[in-house]
């Protein structure tokens, strides 16, 4: 599959499958070296540089003793990447590497700016989302309401109507994550790829910065019991976390990497790099890709989730780019998001991570590059959509390379 990016005559084309597994266990090996050098003190929370990685007895990390080995590999990666001929294949390598390049620099404690990390890092534009996309947003959602019934007031007040009317007790969030899930394995293995007996358990937590986790070793989807849930929050939740999004990519790509249909590198999935942006767009998008918008719940919180991504885009790029106070974020998220108050103070917390803080515009444009490509391919193109989309690893821009 990936042979069918590297053309050019045998002599000159680089060995994919051996690039694929050097470029996993240099990546793999810079999430040990940091770890082992900074022993918890460095730029990199507890995620790590490689979240999730399924593929030790497959590619083992590279052993790496220091950050000049590390630029290194960089460099001789960067000297195959350059013998690709232009598309797919190389302009992934060229990002990725970049991103890599990237992470190197912060490792070895270089101050690199917001814009540096978006641009370089997650492999995204540095700017906000404008306020007129905003408002935009703001008016196809209130058309959304307006089709539910929810029509006098605010837009604020009306989402918090529509949200308060809809909200699961705490009793309803466990019977109600077991249902989803289930349809939601059942239209995964008919649509994507076939999960075989993967299951979830949902876990509450307190206290975190993030809606949902996919916490894959443990068998269970973290939810944050801090925040109110509708069912269509929930059913976005399994589709993004478990199926067909975080849990299904790392299943896809472990049995492709390991049967060889795809090189090696697809087991950098979980990453906190460009791939990541494609990771998160996957998950994003995962309701529409079971085509499973049932009701106009499900459309008012696919836009309502919209405008919550792009607003935290936006209050991230206000928050760390262009310095602005903490109070003068929290008003502006809750004037566009229209988020429950733990969600906002939670972004806030987010984008102030050195490390992980500029990912939280991978959600944005990560969404918006698997939404685009998903919305131009054919029911004929959707196999070879779907192996694209899960058996390759991605930045937003060989992504929108598709077909070409």
């Amino acid at each position: 599959m990936q042979e069918a990016h590297a053309q050019g005559t045998p002599n000159d084309r680089p060995d994919d499958a051996q690039v694929g597994r050097q470029l996993t266990a240099l990546t793999t090996g810079m999430d040990h070296l940091e770890r082992q050098l900074s022993r918890g003190h460095g730029v990199l929370d507890s995620e790590g540089l490689v979240p999730i990685y399924l593929g030790a007895e497959i590619v083992a990390p590279m052993p790496l003793s220091d950050w000049d080995a590390v630029h290194g590999q960089l460099d001789d990666l960067e000297r195959q990447a350059a013998r690709y001929p232009a598309g797919v294949r190389r302009t992934f390598l060229h990002d990725m590497l970049r991103s890599l390049r990237t992470a190197a620099r912060l490792f070895e404690g270089e101050v690199l700016s917001f814009r540096e990390k978006l641009e370089g890092l997650v492999g995204v534009p540095a700017q906000p989302i404008s306020d007129q996309e905003l408002e935009a947003m703001h008016a196809d959602l209130s058309a959304l309401l307006d089709a539910a019934g929810v029509q006098r007031g605010s837009l604020a007040e009306r989402v918090a109507r529509w949200e308060g009317a809809r909200t699961l007790d705490d009793a309803e969030l466990e019977p109600t994550f077991r249902e989803l899930m289930a349809e939601a394995q059942r239209r995964t293995d008919a649509r994507i790829y076939p999960t075989g007996d993967y299951t979830m358990r949902l876990n509450m937590l307190r206290g975190v910065p993030f809606t949902a986790r996919c916490n894959f070793s443990a068998g269970q989807m973290d939810l944050n019991a801090d925040l109110k849930f509708t069912r269509a929050a929930i059913k976005h939740l399994v589709c993004h976390e478990v199926f067909p999004g975080h849990s299904t990519q790392l299943l896809y790509t472990r049995d492709k990497a390991q049967s060889g249909e795809s090189s090696a590198d697809v087991l950098l999935c979980t990453t906190n790099a460009v791939t990541g942006c494609v990771q998160e767009g996957i998950g994003d998008q995962g309701v529409h890709l079971l085509d499973w918008i049932e009701d106009q719940d499900d459309a008012v919180h696919a836009q309502l989730r919209r405008v919550r991504s792009a607003s935290a885009t936006s209050a991230a790029w206000y928050q760390m780019g262009e310095g602005w106070d903490e109070a003068r974020v929290l008003d502006f998220l809750e004037r566009y998001s229209f988020g429950q108050r733990p969600w906002i103070e939670g972004r806030v917390r987010f984008a102030s991570y050195s490390f992980r803080g500029p990912f939280i515009a991978s959600y944005w444009f990560g969404n918006e590059a698997v939404r685009e490509l998903r919305e131009r391919v054919s029911a004929q193109q959707w196999p070879a959509f779907i192996d694209f989309l899960y058996g390759q690893m991605h930045s937003p821009r060989s992504l929108a390379l598709f077909g070409a």
